[in-house]
């Protein structure tokens, strides 16, 4: 069974960052399409970033430029680094394992609560 379990959220003045992880047990973490999502709220849940098994990445157009995802497979760990964090990025976010080519939802971890404000 895929466990995904994520950390390093809290609450972050505007400009400031933080990096959240997400530990992958259960699965073969360095053959998975892997993904962050967050969902604000209100609002319904979004898929932000995207690293495919061979390394490449995806982002949403709302946080290009300011938020890298990364993996170490050595350690079976998913990275999002977040930079210049704005009050619109405050959100629950989730890391997930991704399927095919249009990188659908696969399996969801628990949320990690990421707060942007003064």
């Amino acid at each position: 069974q895929v466990q995904l379990v994520e950390s390093g959220g809290g609450l972050v003045q505007p400009g400031g960052s933080l990096r959240l992880s997400c530990a992958a047990s259960g699965c073969t973490f360095s053959m998975r399409d892997m993904g962050w999502y967050r969902q604000a709220p209100g609002k319904g849940r979004v898929l932000v970033a995207a690293i495919r098994r061979g390394g490449s990445t995806w982002y949403a157009d709302s946080v290009t430029g300011r938020f890298s995802i990364s993996r170490d497979n050595a350690k079976n760990t998913l990275y999002l680094q977040m930079n210049s964090l704005k009050p619109e990025d405050t959100a629950m976010y989730y890391c997930a394992t991704l399927r095919g080519v249009a990188l659908d939802l696969d399996y969801l971890g628990q949320e990690t609560q990421v707060t942007v404000s003064s």
